[in-house]
């Protein structure tokens, strides 16, 4: 179901909703949409009754504006606390973060250490935010599928191969649903602004530990954000369950789906019993 999101002060984000009970907000990473999160989410969700998903696009991403108002992480973040008042108001909610929605949702942590009563992060963005000094291995496809590739659009071929360590018939479909189909309604101007300004003016764990149960996900062959300036993140958040997954890259839930399954429920299985 595919619910208009309510009259911000600043920006009107869409987002899709599915399911009634606990309020769970999914931030996707930069520059592709809700479709990310609610591909690997929805099948753990199938098995685990009592939550509202909340879906959202960011601002400039998928089919939420950005208004010349947006023009920094510190604007993005501010557009999701909004949207948090709006719909979900000051009932406790659980919050899943990817790649640079980790990022936001680590701030959205700092603003309501409260009203969060669960972080999760899939491939975060960690403690090194630009891309040249973050600790990366080299990219390395350790499944490869010539064939696979050579069957298949040389543009979906090129974007796939360029992140892709495990490339199957089901890795392309999904990044080519919950992934690529995102890429393609990114306002570029929107990211080129706020990428200007992408650091956040004060570090998410620049305030007390967080203390209710976390989760971070990373994958072992991730180029993009890599794995090990996540583990800088576990003093803050010493209730996190950190994993690192071997053959995977930034997509580890499309590339390893029944880990990552696994994890997420028995993260909600330590949410809960708190």
């Amino acid at each position: 179901m595919s619910v208009p999101g309510g009259i911000m002060a600043r920006v009107t984000l869409h987002y899709v909703e599915k399911g009634a009970g606990t309020a769970v907000l999914a931030i996707h990473g930069w520059t592709p949409d809700h479709r990310l999160m609610l591909g690997c989410l929805e099948p753990v969700f199938e098995t685990a009754p009592g939550y509202r998903r909340l879906y959202v696009d960011l601002p400039g991403m998928g089919r939420s504006p950005a208004p010349p108002s947006i023009a920094s992480s510190d604007d993005v973040v501010e557009a999701v606390l909004e949207f948090v008042d709006e719909v979900i108001g000051d009932a406790p909610f659980l919050l899943i973060g990817e790649s640079y929605g980790g990022y936001i949702a680590r701030a959205i942590v700092r603003a309501r250490p409260e009203q969060v009563r669960g972080l999760a992060m899939i491939c975060p963005v960690g403690v090194a935010l630009e891309r040249a000094d973050r600790t990366r291995p080299e990219h390395v496809v350790l499944r490869p599928d010539p064939e696979l590739l050579a069957a298949t659009d040389p543009r979906v071929a090129a974007e796939f191969e360029e992140v892709a360590v495990v490339q199957t018939p089901e890795t392309l479909r999904r990044f080519r649903d919950e992934i690529l189909a995102g890429l393609d309604l990114a306002d570029t101007e929107a990211m080129a602004r706020i990428g200007a300004r992408w650091k956040l003016s004060a570090s998410p764990e620049s305030g007390p530990p967080y203390t209710r149960p976390s989760l971070i996900i990373t994958g072992r062959q991730d180029s993009s954000v890599g794995y090990a300036d996540q583990y800088a993140l576990l003093p803050h958040y010493p209730r996190a369950t950190f994993a690192v997954l071997d053959v995977a890259g930034h997509n580890a839930q499309i590339e390893r789906p029944e880990l990552f399954d696994a994890l997420t429920r028995e993260w909600l299985d330590r949410v809960a019993a708190e």
